[in-house]
């Protein structure tokens, strides 16, 4: 059975004090055994909160991440430089970081690879926009970026990934696709996932939904046997609505 897993993606929010805030509110004891839980903030925040997490049930993660060690690569980040801090995991391949920054397909799967080789459990985001959606593109879309995400990967390396459903007509606009709709496009990206790295690891990879989910919509997702968890933004700004997310994500009854 596969762990859910609750990822909050702070994007470019919170200070050093109010991430500090923010973790002094985490409950020591375990609030969601079943549920694996990580936080991702920003650069700045990531040293401090690997102290404060260190020991904890919630886990270290960022945002993006250069595709290599080092080098003339002026304001990036390495995964040499992310492992260093004890961060576990990474989002890649944002839709954020795709629309406003340029990134390629080919360059998300160099970051996979990148992170994979360093130890980096890769978040790795798809989704398609409205347009494509209106279209009738959604599984043309999803297909060839999550066949991109898996070129050159092994399939022990991509029982290490984790992929984000993410509808780019969804995040941040208070829309958010049906659970059965995004439980029927998991279902897609799962069969392109075996077509690419075998059954098993289709069945061993976990598929978040993303896109304006919230606490009160997340145990409709969380009923859909595809969906593994989730990926959120603006709901995971608070630690009050991070930790109902997260309680709200455990797998009882799937």
């Amino acid at each position: 059975m596969r762990t859910p897993i609750l990822a909050g993606n702070w994007k470019m929010h919170k200070t050093i004090a109010e991430a500090a805030d923010f973790a002094a509110q985490l409950p020591a004891e375990d609030p969601a055994p079943g549920v694996e839980k990580v936080i991702c903030a920003p650069f700045t925040a990531l040293a401090f909160l690997a102290e404060k997490l260190r020991d904890t049930p919630y886990r270290l993660g960022a945002q993006n991440m250069h595709h290599e060690e080092q080098g003339a690569y002026t304001g990036e980040i390495s995964p040499l430089m992310l492992k260093e801090l004890g961060v576990q995991y990474v989002i890649i391949g944002h839709s954020e970081r795709r629309q406003y920054f340029n990134e390629t397909d080919d360059a998300v799967n160099r970051k996979v690879k990148a992170a994979l080789a360093h130890g980096l459990k890769p978040i790795v985001c798809v989704g398609e926009s409205l347009a494509e959606r209106e279209e009738g593109r959604t599984e043309e879309i999803v297909r060839r970026q999550t066949e991109a995400v898996l070129e050159g990967i092994t399939e022990t390396e991509a029982k290490e990934i984790v992929i984000a459903y993410e509808p780019v007509w969804a995040i941040g606009t208070g829309r958010s696709s049906t659970a059965e709709d995004a439980n029927q496009t998991i279902g897609q990206i799962r069969r392109v996932i075996a077509g690419k790295v075998g059954e098993t690891a289709a069945q061993s990879i976990r598929i978040q939904y993303g896109g304006s989910v919230k606490p009160d919509n997340i145990a409709s997702f969380m009923a859909y046997p595809d969906i593994d968890g989730a990926l959120v933004g603006g709901a995971s700004l608070t630690a009050d609505s991070y930790l109902s997310l997260v309680q709200g994500a455990t797998a009882v009854g799937r």
